[in-house]
């Protein structure tokens, strides 16, 4: 394991990152990943989800047997500057877009490279959830950008695998409602009402996209009020998975991380001093209000036309970024194999012969709906998660399948 600040080129940043080798061959693939908020850490993926550890009650530390280390060298960055561990000592280096953004985790990725130039010749991926739907898409992007331009360190990346993110919210809006309808979140007379709203929302993320910061906070408001109205009916429902009530101001509990980062000896060992740690940076998520309603598929296609491969997933019981939305949003997205991803039968994907979700690809594209998930897979279907990253890297994705396609959605 490997952990530090990489100081940023310009001002005063610091960002704080995991490095953890793979518990396989040093030649595996290098995963970043990112987790959303915007604002929060992502040791809350390290710990919770696909880490090489869990944290005990006892505030011990013991094996994931499903850790993506087990396939990968993997880095967890603590992103954008303020969130987690990261921060500096200069008000500059806070970002309201994702312009900021990608800059920052290419400079961090460039010094990261050279201190591990073993590493470089690797194949490198670029993975998160949640909000991550927006820094992935402009992450690979500024490292395609930057390797076509030759402007530092050529990056070997192969890839880029969205989780239940938010990426297009002018479509994802508008998959609300129905979703909740078909999971009997609520009822045909609410659903005509709160569609209602739609045509607004949909409207302010137009104006959002040319005209600036105060139609992307007035979008912002009226599209998410279709979420609260939905919300308001549906009780005390987790909306990261509606199987489960909401507990907490994250709706799980993950107060054991905060408890095991903040104690003295902890914070020793990773060379934190006296910072306090905090999953969710309300300062970060506020100084990205205006980023929210922004289109971030409009990179994708240029992307995957030059062979870079993405992966969509999404747990099927996930609300907030449901894979209905995201699935609407990969369909109509403009690329060269658009015709034929579209018309692609779901087929099944299998884990142990079992399946445990269903998956259409072509080319470089696929998407996966996963089952009995919410809207963190690695933490619900650990196995499936592991399985579909593995996979995914080595170009099989449906290497264990059931040639019968399953029904079309």
């Amino acid at each position: 394991m490997v952990l530090g600040f990489h100081r940023h080129l310009l001002v005063g940043c610091r960002l704080f990152y995991f490095f953890f080798e793979s518990r396989g061959r040093s030649s595996d693939p290098v995963v970043i990943w990112l987790t959303g908020g915007p604002g929060c850490s992502s040791e809350l993926a390290l710990f919770y989800e696909n880490g090489p550890f869990k944290i005990a009650d006892n505030m011990s530390l013991i094996w994931n047997d499903y850790g993506w280390d087990k396939v990968s060298n993997i880095i967890f960055v603590d992103q954008p500057t303020g969130t987690g561990f990261s921060y500096s000592t200069d008000l500059r280096d806070l970002r309201y877009g994702e312009k900021g953004v990608s800059d920052d985790l290419y400079d961090f990725l460039q010094a990261f490279f050279e201190e591990h130039p073993g590493y470089l010749k690797n194949d490198f991926y670029i993975t998160g959830e949640s909000y991550a739907g927006h820094y992935i898409p402009a992450v690979a992007e500024r490292i395609h950008r930057g390797n076509k331009e030759k402007q530092g360190l050529l990056l070997n990346l192969k890839g880029f695998a969205i989780g239940n993110g938010l990426t297009d919210p002018a479509i994802q809006y508008g998959a609300y409602a129905d979703y909740a309808l078909e999971m009997g979140i609520i009822g045909q007379r609410a659903y005509n009402s709160i569609t209602r709203i739609y045509p607004v929302c949909q409207l302010g993320i137009k104006l959002c996209g040319s005209s600036g910061v105060i139609s992307c906070v007035a979008s912002l408001i009226v599209c998410n009020s279709i979420f609260n109205a939905i919300l308001l009916l549906a009780g005390d429902i987790n909306y990261y998975d509606i199987r489960k009530k909401c507990e907490g101001s994250l709706c799980y509990d993950f107060s054991n991380m905060e408890k095991f980062l903040n104690q003295e000896s902890v914070r020793d060992a990773l060379g934190v001093g006296s910072r306090k740690f905090v999953s969710c940076s309300p300062l970060v998520y506020e100084a990205m209000i205006t980023d929210w309603m922004k289109n971030l598929e409009v990179g994708i296609p240029t992307l995957l036309e030059d062979d870079i491969k993405l992966l969509v997933y999404a747990g099927e019981y996930d609300f907030i970024c449901n894979w209905l939305g995201n699935l609407r949003w990969v369909n109509s997205m403009e690329w060269s194999g658009s015709q034929i991803f579209t018309k692609a039968p779901f087929i099944q994907f299998a884990v142990r012969g079992k399946e445990a979700g269903i998956l259409k690809t072509h080319g470089p594209l696929s998407f996966l709906k996963v089952n009995d998930a919410g809207h963190m897979v690695p933490m619900d279907q650990p196995e499936t998660a592991l399985e579909m990253i593995k996979r995914w890297m080595k170009g099989n994705l449906n290497e264990e399948w059931n040639i019968t396609a399953v029904a079309a959605i």
